[in-house]
């Protein structure tokens, strides 16, 4: 029964809609063109849809129509000056390789940017031939804008047709994001998962969370389209959105110290009972998230009300043993809130559905990442100490460089094509990615390859290969954003069925195919190793600086509170937001440092200790400011204010181990702490405060500690 809503949830997702679209927006002009003798027009305009279509990337509808226009525009630029300069081996090399720096310096204003240069680049690739002249260059440049505007047609057609269906699934992408969060928080309760692991496995899994609200913010708030909360529907998806990024926001603040939590109660075996109902809540929240991207209102298929019951029996149990279940007791709280998130969900499909308060709408446009051209931003990257100039002056150089080498080799037209689009492909800003990248290119092509020659050489029939052309097609371009290595495998023997209908021995193209790849794989990885290369292993501390500057603003909030200044809920969710933003860039530089040679791994250990100690540091912080928020100031003492001056100091001392630059975030102190009375009463909340703020001047302590071992003087000394 899951597998069945697995792919009956694929199928209405987004990636199957953009694969069908692309399919339609290629398939339809080779066949039209074919059937009337044009075979060569309908590759022309099947290219300006394929193109036009790659970079037709999620987000919101305005900037998905400048992203694509602007694809149009570029590549026919770059087709039209390409073709004028095929004559000329040497003219061709430098044209190539100025063009390719400039549209791979794209990335530095954002991921949009950064499609569009790379479909510039490919339409150069696929006309970097000596038989291609510039004869016929108006008639093609006609055909491949036609195919670019015949796309453009399809995409933005369907976007008027149904406006809120990439709302919607994008929404329910989000919805299963944060459950695969929960899960992996389930996970702790489990004595048999490794808890180190585990929480770098959390950290991942808060980044793909990010990124999938931010994508939701941006299309429901960015819209010129009554999507906001003018219609039924615009606040239902809104309302579910708003639920469930508070839902995420309980699931975070509910930070505990597993270590201790594990160690207190493991043996009494209560805790799978947490860790079944936790996945009982994610079932739930598949199950909304399966119905929205159906177009269905969502209905409950559990109720947790004897769960909690139970759960609470078990520690009433325990309570009579004599052991402490206070902590455990709070986590049946936080269950029983994420529960009420989930019941306020439901409940939006069987009432009249409220108005969004102003305040929450006027405020979410802080939230929403502005996609504006700087070219203040492109000339600062100028630079060597620059990713992204290192990124593009190694893929000029290569994509070039190969070029002038075959050509002089006097290799194989298409194999030329073929190695530079694997190059292309393949060359990735990190090293990790790039080796990543390659195995699965590599790989799918052989697959893909075999998949090929049997079909060609077993089936006769040309409808029955037209059909599976046209399977193969739309599986490959439906997986390309969920699993690169399947979409290899399937557009492999797409290519290999379209040449065998121009009579071309397939089993000769499958063999250079896959050469063509081993060979441009391999000039791909040794160039991230040898030239400019971009290692993470060198480049951490400037993450780390970012994230412990997030995280000292984000506990100076709660110092602010404590002082008697009103901190908006928009100033403190900005600040939360920013703590996600470098937690997920520190996590994501972690990930590429694993992939890197063992060679180069030398501090792996204590950025793996930095990344999990900064990720209970924030967590922790989260449920202080929930507290300071939420209980009387009068519970907070002296004691709680200098743990909080003692905290920042730590931090403070961190941060000022590893080196400053432009690129990073100022840094400004924080100085003023308020005057507090003593408590006259012992409190349990206060308690419970001084407890939290006691462990997290421990982990501030930590992090110094470990920012110590990793800042440049000692990296230094140890190198020497």
């Amino acid at each position: 029964m899951h597998k069945t809503k697995e792919i009956s949830h694929f199928l209405n997702s987004q990636y199957f809609a953009e694969g069908i679209k692309i399919t339609l927006g290629c398939i339809a002009p080779i066949l039209v063109c074919a059937y009337t003798g044009y075979f060569e027009v309908g590759t022309l305009i099947s290219l300006g849809a394929l193109v036009v279509g790659l970079s037709d990337t999620p987000g919101a509808p305005s900037h998905r129509r400048l992203g694509m226009l602007s694809t149009l525009l570029l590549c026919l630029a770059c087709y039209f000056i390409i073709i004028h300069v095929n004559f000329s081996i040497s003219l061709t090399t430098i044209t190539f390789a100025i063009l390719t720096f400039l549209l791979a310096m794209l990335a530095v204003f954002n991921a949009r940017a950064a499609t569009v240069g790379t479909m510039s680049t490919l339409i150069m690739v696929f006309n970097i031939h000596p038989d291609l002249i510039a004869a016929n260059k108006w008639l093609y440049m006609l055909y491949i804008g036609i195919g670019g505007l015949w796309y453009m047609l399809i995409s933005m057609s369907m976007m008027r047709i149904r406006p809120y269906r990439i709302a919607q699934q994008q929404l329910s992408e989000s919805i299963r994001q944060v459950a695969d969060y929960i899960r992996v928080k389930a996970d702790f309760y489990d004595l048999k998962i490794n808890e180190d692991k585990n929480y770098l496995k959390l950290i991942e899994t808060q980044v793909k969370v990010h990124d999938e609200q931010e994508s939701v913010r941006n299309i429901l708030f960015q819209s010129k389209r009554s999507i906001k909360d003018t219609t039924k529907i615009g606040r239902y998806l809104t309302l579910v959105f708003l639920d469930m990024v508070d839902l995420f926001e309980q699931s975070m603040t509910t930070q505990y110290d597993y270590s201790t939590i594990r160690s207190t109660y493991g043996a009494t075996g209560v805790l799978l009972s947490f860790k079944n109902v936790l996945l009982k809540v994610t079932h739930e929240m598949d199950n909304i998230a399966y119905a929205i991207n159906a177009n269905r209102i969502p209905k409950p298929t559990y109720k947790f009300d004897n769960d909690i019951i139970q759960l609470k029996a078990a520690l009433d149990k325990l309570d009579e043993e004599g052991v402490n279940t206070f902590p455990l007791k709070k986590i049946i709280i936080n269950i029983r809130d994420i529960v009420k998130f989930l019941d306020n969900i439901y409940s939006y499909g069987s009432s009249n559905l409220s108005e969004i308060p102003k305040e929450e709408m006027d405020s979410v446009s802080q939230f929403i990442t502005k996609d504006q051209i700087d070219w203040k931003k492109f000339k600062d990257n100028l630079s060597l100490e620059s990713s992204f100039f290192r990124h593009a002056l190694r893929t000029a150089l290569v994509l070039s460089g190969t070029y002038l080498s075959l050509r002089l080799m006097d290799f194989n037209p298409n194999g030329i094509y073929w190695t530079l689009l694997t190059i292309l492909v393949i060359l990735k800003p990190g090293f990790g990615l790039t080796k990543e990248r390659n195995f699965q290119r590599l790989i799918g092509t052989i697959i893909g390859g075999i998949i090929g020659g049997v079909v060609v050489f077993t089936i006769d029939d040309p409808t029955i290969r037209f059909v599976l052309l046209i399977l193969f097609f739309l599986i490959a371009y439906s997986m390309f954003r969920v699993n690169y290595i399947v979409a290899v495998v399937f557009v492999t023997p797409y290519v290999l069925i379209l040449l065998s209908f121009r009579g071309m021995n397939s089993l000769e193209l499958a063999q250079e195919r896959i050469f063509d790849t081993f060979l441009g794989g391999m000039i791909a990885f040794l160039s991230s190793y040898i030239i400019f290369p971009n290692w993470e292993s060198s480049q951490f501390k400037g993450n780390m600086r970012s994230l412990l500057i997030a995280n000292y603003n984000y506990i100076a909030l709660a110092v602010q509170r404590l002082n008697g200044q009103s901190i908006s809920v928009t100033a403190y969710k900005l600040a939360r937001k920013e703590v996600y933003i470098t937690s997920a860039n520190m996590g994501s530089t972690f990930q590429r440092m694993l992939t890197e040679p063992k060679w180069r791994q030398t501090y792996t250990t204590d950025v793996n200790r930095f990344v999990i100690l900064s990720h209970i540091l924030s967590s922790y912080t989260a449920n202080l400011l929930t507290q300071v928020n939420k209980t009387y100031v009068e519970l907070f003492n002296k004691e709680h204010v200098n743990l909080l001056k003692r905290i920042l100091s730590e931090i403070e001392k961190a941060i000022l181990l590893l080196p400053d630059d432009s690129r990073n975030s100022a840094f400004t102190p924080f100085q003023d702490f308020p005057t507090l009375q003593e408590c006259v009463h012992e409190e349990e909340d206060a308690n419970l405060i001084t407890e939290q703020l006691q462990f997290l001047s421990k982990i501030s302590r930590d992090l110094h500690k470990v920012t110590q071992d990793l800042s440049p003087q000692q990296i230094e000394g140890h190198t020497a």
